[in-house]
């Protein structure tokens, strides 16, 4: 958890230097990934719905770019998505019957 805090940190000080809040940071990251990524923020509050807005327009220079890829390595980033104390479901534990045997009639 510290290891992650750290980056964590870096990122939050990049969103800073831009004036921006870190999740900003994280949905302008998110745009720049290409036309077939398309974020979905969740958000109840119009605060936070402004905020999502505003980061539609928020441009990242290649620099950040590579300043944000630096911290996401595969090898940077330590232990996995879900604590393994909580009993979390994801698509990874679905039962869900292959496309082939649903009726679309």
């Amino acid at each position: 958890m510290e290891h992650n805090k750290m980056i964590f940190e870096k990122v939050s000080a990049l969103a800073a230097r831009k004036g921006w809040i870190t999740s900003q940071l994280a949905l302008a990251w998110a745009h720049n990934q290409g036309n077939d990524v398309v974020p979905i923020p969740g958000t109840t509050k119009l605060q936070n719905l402004q905020s999502n807005i505003e980061a539609l327009s928020m441009k990242l220079t290649p620099q950040d770019m590579a300043e944000l890829e630096a911290y996401a390595l595969s090898d940077t980033v330590k232990g996995g998505r879900y604590d393994n104390k909580v009993l979390i479901t994801t698509w990874e534990q679905s039962d869900t019957p292959p496309l082939s045997s649903w009726n679309l009639s």
